[in-house]
C-alpha cells in the first residue's frame, strides 16, 4: 500500500466530498482507495496504479470547482470514464470553453467531449448534423450558439424549426389561433430561450421578426440569408422535408440538424429523412456530422442508464430476429 497527499484550499473542500462525503466515496469504491481529509490536504491511500487515477480524477474536479463548475454525479462518473480512458488533458480544457451566460449569469459551457467537439463544429461549419440520444444537450446547445452568433451580430436572425409530426391534420381542431396550435409542440425551443435569453429579450426580438419559432412546413419557397437556422426532431423529417430544408440555406446562414434516431415517429414505412441525409452528406466540405453518445448525457443519471439498458435490449432483439 502506498500514500499520496494532494494540497487543496479548504474553500472548496465541502463542494470537492460533497453531501455526505458522496463525492468521496464514488471515488474511494472506482479505484479501491482510501480519502482522508487532513485539514489543508488530502491523504490518498492504495495500490500505486489506483493512487494515480484517483488522483487525476481528483485534481479535474479541483478545477472545475474553482472555474465555478458545480460538481454532481454525472459528472464525476464522466470524469472517471475519461480518466480510465487516459483522456484527462482533453477534460480539463472544458472549463474554459464558455459558450454564453444564460441571463441569470451562469456560465454556459459544454460538459463532455463529445459536447466541446459539437460546438467547435458548429463554429467552423456552415451545416451541422447533431444526433445522438436524449439528455446530451443536442438542442440546447445549438440554442446556445444560435443566440452567441445573434448576440455577436454575426447574424440578423434566428430560425427555430421542428416538423410537426404529432400534431399532423389535428392542427385545425386544436382550439386557438395557428400560434396557439403549435406553440405547445414547440416549447422545448422556448424553454432554451427563456433560459439563454431572457423572456423580455426574446419576446421582442420575435415581435420584430428577428427570432421565429415555426412548424418546417413554414420554410417551403423560403430562402434564409443571414441567418442561424436550428432543425429540431430531425429524425420526424420525410427525406423529401430534409431536402427542403438544407436547400433553403442562403449567404451568411448557419444550420444545426439535431436529431434522435432511435425516437422516430415517422408512419410505418416512411423513411426518416435525417438518417437518409447523414449518409449522403457525410463526406461534404463544410457540413460536419457529430454522434454524441450515452457517454455525453447531462441529465440524471438515470437517463444514461435507461439509454444503455434500450441500446442492449434493441440488440438483442435484432439478432433474435436473425
Amino acid at each position: 500500500m502506498e500514500q499520496k497527499k494532494i494540497q487543496i484550499s479548504a474553500n472548496i473542500i465541502s463542494a470537492l466530498f460533497g453531501s455526505f462525503d458522496s463525492n468521496i466515496k464514488k471515488i474511494e469504491t472506482e479505484y479501491n482507495v482510501t480519502i482522508i481529509n487532513r485539514g489543508d490536504d488530502i491523504d490518498i491511500i492504495g495500490e500505486s496504479k489506483d493512487i494515480e487515477k484517483a488522483v487525476n480524477v481528483i485534481n479535474s474536479l479541483i478545477k472545475l470547482i474553482e472555474s465555478g463548475e458545480s460538481i454532481d454525479t454525472q459528472r464525476i462518473n464522466y470524469i472517471i470514464t475519461e480518466v480510465n480512458e487516459n483522456n484527462t488533458d482533453e477534460v480539463d480544457k472544458l472549463k474554459d470553453d464558455i459558450i454564453c451566460m444564460t441571463i441569470n449569469g451562469r456560465a454556459l459551457k459544454p460538459k463532455t467531449l463529445g459536447q466541446k467537439y459539437y460546438i467547435d463544429s458548429i463554429r467552423n461549419n456552415t451545416v451541422v448534423f447533431g444526433v445522438g440520444p436524449a439528455g446530451t444537450g443536442k438542442t440546447y446547445l445549438a440554442m446556445a450558439m444560435a443566440i452567441t452568433a445573434f448576440k455577436n451580430g454575426d447574424v440578423n436572425r434566428i430560425i427555430l424549426t421542428r416538423p410537426a409530426i404529432e400534431a399532423g391534420e389535428n392542427l385545425g381542431f386544436l382550439p386557438g389561433d395557428l400560434q396557439d396550435k403549435v406553440d405547445p409542440y414547440l416549447r422545448p425551443l422556448y424553454d432554451a430561450l427563456y433560459e439563454i435569453m431572457g423572456a423580455d429579450t426574446f419576446l421582442k426580438n420575435m415581435e420584430k421578426g428577428a427570432i421565429e419559432v415555426a412548424p418546417l412546413a413554414y420554410m417551403r419557397g423560403r430562402t434564409l440569408d443571414n441567418s442561424f437556422i436550428v432543425l429540431d426532431e430531425a429524425q420526424n423529417t420525410t427525406p423529401e422535408q430534409m431536402k427542403m430544408f438544407l436547400t433553403r440555406l442562403g449567404y451568411s446562414s448557419k444550420a444545426v440538424i439535431t436529431g434522435d434516431i432511435t425516437q422516430i415517429d415517422l408512419p410505418r414505412g416512411k423513411k426518416s429523412g435525417l438518417i437518409e441525409a447523414v449518409k449522403i452528406l457525410e463526406n461534404i466540405e463544410g457540413i460536419r456530422i457529430c454522434n454524441l453518445t450515452n457517454k455525453d448525457v447531462v441529465r440524471h443519471p438515470l437517463v444514461q442508464k435507461i439509454i444503455s439498458a434500450y441500446e442492449a435490449f434493441e440488440k438483442k432483439s435484432k439478432k433474435e430476429v436473425k
